[in-house]
């Protein structure tokens, strides 16, 4: 198959030499471009990739600019996975609210962290979005950066490029799920629908079977035994009859009064139970690790597309690149708007959804309405993927204060806005169109 495919936010530790390594696998043709507007994270990822073209022996024809212009022009295929100020950022994104007491296991999708992030990820994604409608219109544009229903929506509002957001998230819990069913995942069937990173599965199903009361049995055991999977999302699979998606760490944070007292289960989220630093230790390893390759006189080792490509934070997208090029009406799980396939979720509202993957796209699958209770916990989210987009766009920090308070997090109103200025002035390096507040 041959592609023109652009990667920008080349320098990601997770996600670069996964992709690049299923592209070689696969034998594809064409034109392989990296765009980072780091130089050194750039220098990294094109040593990388190198290095992986020629132990394939791909006939893939590389190109690197930290100026996205120079490569974009008849791409096929675009894929985002920028992530403004790094792991740097986001470090303040999740340590300045706990000077607030509020803590973030993930803190990259929604509370204080997911909001601070979206002021620095909307401003660039909307421009890299006008740059693929002008330079590659015809390009199949994929995004995995986050706050993914953040991004998909300010690109869909501001422009006209038709961005579909992919995650790992759905894919990897249904796998789960069925190991913890005891069913072959390739005859395990499901749909899922919510926004990323609270994604409610709603059906599962083998060789035309409900299995979800076997899935509410299985999980009570689970929960009596204390093994379950992820005690929050099993206890909220009780209540609401749904069972959530991507594990306790994202799901929390959009319930984030649970946390005022401590997990569920007894142990503080983001110390203890999950370790927002480990999260950070490891992206640093792994960035590490990916430099060193690149810049090494050693090839390789043997074992490297074995441990590197297929599953991982890229899952899917070569995949569903292939589907749509074939004709061959895949489903997968991503993000789209709303134009109907859920009928009380609001209009244009960025779902996570089944979506069938053919020549003429990615198309939503209709789904009947979802249950009040599922809904509810969705509800004021789309608000502040609205509010915050504004917000970002505009420069608005009454707008970022009216997010915050949304997200719910916060204890009062003054700490809202403590704590709005003290992210402003912290990330104000990523933040010119805040610059005239902060002088």
């Amino acid at each position: 198959m041959k592609e023109k495919l652009v990667l920008i936010g080349a320098g990601s530790a997770m996600f670069t030499g996964a992709l690049v390594s299923d592209v070689a696998n696969r034998g594809w043709e064409g034109e392989l471009g990296l765009v980072d507007v780091d130089s050194d994270a750039l220098a990294v990822a094109e040593g990388l990739c190198k290095k992986i073209i020629e132990a394939k022996g791909s006939p893939l024809k590389l190109s690197a600019s930290v100026d996205r212009r120079e490569v974009l022009k008849g791409a096929t295929v675009v894929i985002t996975t920028v992530g403004v100020g790094g792991r740097r950022a986001w470090e303040r994104d999740v340590f300045i609210p706990r000077e607030y007491g509020i803590y973030q296991p993930v803190g990259d999708s929604v509370m204080p962290g997911g909001t601070s992030r979206s002021l620095r990820m909307v401003p660039p994604m909307v421009e890299i979005a006008n740059d693929v409608v002008e330079l590659a219109p015809d390009a199949l544009f994929l995004n995995y950066a986050n706050p993914m229903g953040v991004v998909c929506r300010a690109v869909r509002k501001e422009t006209k490029a038709e961005m579909v957001g992919l995650c790992s998230g759905v894919w990897s819990i249904g796998k789960n799920l069925a190991a913890f069913l005891g069913v072959d995942p390739a005859e395990f069937h499901y749909t899922a629908v919510g926004m990323n990173h609270l994604t409610w599965f709603t059906e599962v199903r083998s060789r035309g079977e409900d299995l979800m009361p076997r899935l509410r049995e299985r999980v009570d055991e689970a929960l009596a035994a204390g093994n379950p999977p992820g005690h929050l999302c099993s206890r909220l699979f009780q209540i609401f009859g749904a069972f959530p998606a991507v594990g306790d760490g994202h799901v929390g944070e959009f319930f984030p009064g649970l946390f005022r007292d401590g997990h569920p289960g007894g142990k503080q989220p983001a110390t203890e139970h999950w370790s927002f630093e480990g999260i950070i230790r490891e992206g640093d390893r792994i960035y590490s690790e990916m430099r060193e390759k690149a810049f090494s006189d050693r090839p390789l080792e043997p074992d490297y597309f074995e441990k590197n490509a297929g599953e991982g934070e890229q899952e899917q997208a070569t995949e569903i690149v292939e589907s749509i090029r074939r004709d061959l009406g895949k489903v997968y799980s991503a993000n789209v708007p709303n134009t109907g396939q859920v009928p009380n979720f609001p209009p244009e509202a960025i779902l996570e959804c089944p979506v069938t993957a053919t020549a003429s796209g990615m198309k939503a699958i209709a789904q009947p309405p979802l249950p009040p209770g599922i809904v509810g916990t969705l509800a004021t989210r789309f608000a502040w993927v609205e509010t915050i987009v504004e917000a970002a766009l505009e420069g608005s920090r009454q707008k970022f204060v009216q997010a915050l308070i949304l997200d719910g997090s916060v204890a009062d109103l003054d700490t809202a806005e403590k704590l709005a200025d003290e992210l402003l002035v912290a990330q104000a390096e990523y933040l010119p169109q805040f610059a005239e507040q902060h002088q």
